[in-house]
């Protein structure tokens, strides 16, 4: 541990106990065998639970659903990555010669990874209050100054993005039935995502409509889904 561990742990707010913690969650597995990889496990499902405790409180009116999207919205790489430069974790990262020359300590993985792996030793050093505080230090403006409706794309647009970040195939849209007489038609859509075996339907007086619906309730399901293991 050095001046920039000092300096670091002051942008956190957190004196470690245990400084060992700290290093090893700045170390990458490229480096040695004791790297971040499970502290990042760990930290993935504080943040989670820390976020949504920060959205439970901040959308007393919005449900499962909205506060789901922000969420995936909050924790993903893109943010954890400038989370992680904010904090300057580039200064301190520990890589492998051969990583480092080839720019891991600002590739947004690496860094991502690294800011999970900060939060799970945060949690283990010093508990949940500890975690919770530095989590919302973190995400507590963002929320604070945020709305639901601001992080809304359209749905088609949001599942598409969703499932191209996870590199999965884009989803298969087909109508399934058409109701009513022409001029006031009901179309109903699936839309589908046959690798991850999911699938969902909505109904709406167009087929756009219809597969906005269908999309939303797919993207609903997967959130859900990834929610439960994460």
């Amino acid at each position: 541990m050095d001046a920039r561990h000092d300096a670091l742990q002051q942008r956190l707010d957190h004196r470690f106990r245990r400084p060992d913690l700290l290093l090893r969650a700045l170390t990458h597995r490229s480096f040695g065998a004791e790297h971040n990889e499970r502290l990042e496990f760990l930290g993935d499902a504080v943040l989670n639970l820390a976020v949504s405790r920060l959205l439970f409180d901040r959308f007393g009116g919005s449900d499962e659903g909205d506060m789901t999207r922000v969420r995936a919205h909050l924790v993903r790489e893109d943010s954890l990555h400038k989370l992680a430069l904010a904090l300057r974790l580039p200064e301190v990262l520990r890589l492998s010669e051969g990583e480092a020359r080839g720019g891991g300590a600002q590739r947004a993985s690496i860094l991502a990874d690294a800011m999970e792996a900060v939060i799970g030793a945060v949690y283990l050093d010093g508990g949940d209050e500890a975690a919770h505080a530095l989590v919302s230090r973190l995400f507590g403006e963002i929320i604070a100054s945020t709305s639901v409706d601001s992080w809304r794309k359209d749905a088609k647009t949001e599942l598409q993005e969703w499932l191209q970040a996870r590199r999965h195939a884009v989803p298969a849209y087909r109508i399934v039935a058409t109701r009513g007489q022409a001029h006031a038609q009901t179309f109903e859509v699936e839309a589908s995502v046959p690798a991850l075996e999911r699938s969902a339907r909505g109904e709406g007086k167009s087929r756009r409509a219809a597969e906005q619906e269908a999309a939303q309730a797919l993207l609903d399901q997967l959130l859900r889904a990834e929610g439960g293991r994460g």
